[in-house]
């Protein structure tokens, strides 16, 4: 490799690095939005969700998001709540978690260990990363089958004060 291939090579760590710790702490859910191919924005977990996406120095994450109006269950007790009542509570939350990589400056990589959705199991969920001042926004930028249509998502945080 010739020095000025060197000096990218470094610069592009260093922008990697740069992102991990920015990226570093916990991150409370602000908005998500689903676009359709055809321009339509959807609120996948309705229009006051609630979440929390962790980044740890050790290199993992864990994100869990549900939507606001989710109701209450019949116990507060997880193993007396019916099937039927759990699989409705379910449909409105997303929880995921396990290693994760800056793959370049604007994207992350996040390798999953453990979700409510068995199938993202040893799989990876990979977000375009960018921060607008305090705001910290993941998005899927390739459109992929979302809640019934071809969409994008964004997904914008803040870390809590």
């Amino acid at each position: 490799m010739t020095t000025t291939g060197q000096a990218t090579a470094s610069s592009d760590g260093e922008a990697r690095e740069d992102v991990r710790r920015k990226l570093l702490g916990a991150w409370e859910l602000v908005s998500y939005t689903a676009t359709g191919t055809d321009g339509q924005v959807v609120h996948p977990l309705g229009a006051a969700p609630y979440g929390l996406i962790v980044y740890t120095p050790q290199g993992y994450m864990s994100a869990q998001l549900g939507r606001g109006d989710r109701a209450p269950l019949g116990s507060d007790r997880l193993e007396d709540v019916a099937a039927d009542e759990l699989a409705r509570a379910a449909v409105g939350y997303v929880a995921y978690g396990g290693p994760f990589e800056v793959v370049d400056p604007t994207t992350v990589e996040h390798h999953v260990t453990a979700s409510l959705f068995p199938n993202w199991i040893g799989r990876s969920q990979i977000r375009t990363v960018s921060f607008e001042g305090a705001l910290l926004k993941l998005a899927i930028t390739t459109p992929v089958r979302l809640w019934g249509a071809d969409r994008t998502a964004e997904l914008t945080w803040r870390k809590p004060t």
